[in-house]
């Protein structure tokens, strides 16, 4: 194996967070969650992240918080309990702005129109939407219908992403997706014929069966499409962790080397069609906010990926769901049915936890730009100018980086090169002091 298919392979977080939800701990519950939501300011805003953990059918690749379901029941009890949730977040952080709501999942269009426009309304009646900037749903291009969409626009959504992952026929049958170009097309035309312009497609490689043909050729076929951005995900085969994932035979898979060549073809590729690489995985019309956030250097990073949200507070809703305040980061209990019976009772159904150190806000800063910069300046986030000292230990752990040519260390400023993008998370990782004593078993860093 190549050095470089050496450094591809060596698991790392993904670093959508710092300290990552592996070392969330039950040490923060429901009790700690309503006081930080206490202590927001009046004038604090905030940003809604709503996780329906449902789908029609799971695919074998998916590695959301999600299940199967065919009967409506679990369905409805599900949506009225984010009603509730909304009533308890509301009774102590209510009338505060909402700059950003997300949905995800699963596949949040499984609530249906009457649903998702009743939990609208009640969030509109819970909360401040009047400088509300993006309204946005993930959605299965497959399940897709003139209806749906003409009451998404009514709600208000302004940006669809799409699941796309592959084109291949090939490929699709073995993970269990098959999802036609078509299809796609059909969606994305649905979308933007009810005014829904602002349009994401995720794409992914180290599929099983995929080879570097197919990601040039699904790659060329998105871009075709022409959506704002591109998402361009390392499939992450964690069996352990996924049980539906050991259906697909890890013979098929491709190995790090050829992930590398995938990845690096797919970026040759979008570049090619017009869209500027952003952070380690996305792609963007040079005009997208996302881009000029990147060349300003006010790109974000939190749970949804790369994003502008400036949200003084994050508030996760639904089982699972994450939420980031100023005192640390709540997560809800995954269990479904736990979370419906807690939120029930009138309690809120944080399940764990972390509360931040000053020593994490720090090192969170330095991931964050590093994510979204490729550079940071260790100075600037620490207000120290021997900075370089004080994190002497992290940056020996950066040499073996700098001799292949992936960074390059000037003083207290640690830039990753072009070539070495694919490798950020790596170079994220030397500031996590958390990870030597994880056994939490990551995704490989490409």
């Amino acid at each position: 194996m190549t050095r470089t298919a050496l450094l591809a392979a060596r698991n790392v977080p993904r670093y959508t967070s710092y300290p990552t939800a592996p070392h969330f701990r039950a040490t923060v519950g429901p009790d700690i969650y309503a006081q930080w939501l206490s202590q927001l300011s009046a004038s604090a805003t905030l940003s809604l992240y709503i996780h329906v953990p449902f789908c029609t059918e799971l695919c074998l690749y998916c590695g959301c918080h999600t299940k199967a379901v065919r009967r409506r029941d679990p369905v409805e009890r599900y949506a009225s309990r984010l009603i509730d949730e909304i009533a308890l977040v509301g009774a102590t952080a209510g009338r505060r702005k909402v700059v950003h709501l997300h949905w995800g999942g699963g596949t949040p269009s499984i609530l249906n129109e009457a649903w998702l426009a009743r939990i609208t309304a009640k969030i509109a009646g819970t909360f401040d939407l009047s400088e509300l900037r993006e309204y946005a749903i993930e959605l299965d291009p497959r399940r897709l219908t003139r209806p749906l969409v003409r009451e998404l626009a009514i709600i208000g959504i302004n940006r669809a992403s799409l699941g796309v992952q592959d084109f291949s026929p090939r490929v699709q049958r073995a993970i269990g997706r098959i999802q036609s170009f078509d299809v796609v097309a059909r969606a994305a035309e649905l979308l933007r014929e009810a005014g829904i312009t602002q349009l994401n497609f995720d794409l992914m490689y180290g599929l099983p069966k995929q080879t570097t043909e197919d990601v040039i050729h699904s790659a060329r076929l998105a871009a075709s499409l022409h959506p704002q951005r591109i998402a361009l995900f390392g499939y992450a085969h964690v069996p352990w962790f996924k049980k539906h994932q050991r259906l697909i035979d890890a013979s098929d898979l491709p190995s790090a080397s050829k992930r590398v060549a995938q990845m690096r073809a797919a970026v040759e590729t979008l570049s090619g069609c017009g869209y500027q690489p952003i952070g380690l995985d996305h792609f963007t019309k040079p005009d997208d906010e996302l881009a000029v956030a990147a060349r300003a250097g006010r790109l974000r990073r939190n749970f949804q990926g790369y994003t502008t949200d400036c949200a003084d507070a994050l508030i996760g809703l639904g089982a699972s769901a994450i939420g980031q305040l100023p005192q640390g980061y709540v997560q809800n209990t995954v269990d479904i049915a736990g979370y419906s019976r807690l939120v029930e009772t009138g309690c809120f159904a944080t399940a764990k936890g972390i509360a931040f150190t000053g020593d994490d806000t720090q090192r969170g800063s330095i991931i964050e730009r590093l994510m979204c910069d490729l550079s940071v300046d260790l100075e600037r986030i620490s207000g120290d100018s021997g900075a370089a000292t004080h994190f002497a230990r992290e940056i020996d752990t950066l040499a073996p980086l700098v001799h292949d040519g992936i960074v390059r260390i000037e003083g207290n400023r640690i830039v990753v090169r072009e070539e070495g993008r694919p490798f950020v998370r790596l170079v994220a990782a030397a500031f996590d002091k958390y990870l030597a004593a994880s056994k939490t078993p990551y995704s490989a860093a490409v």
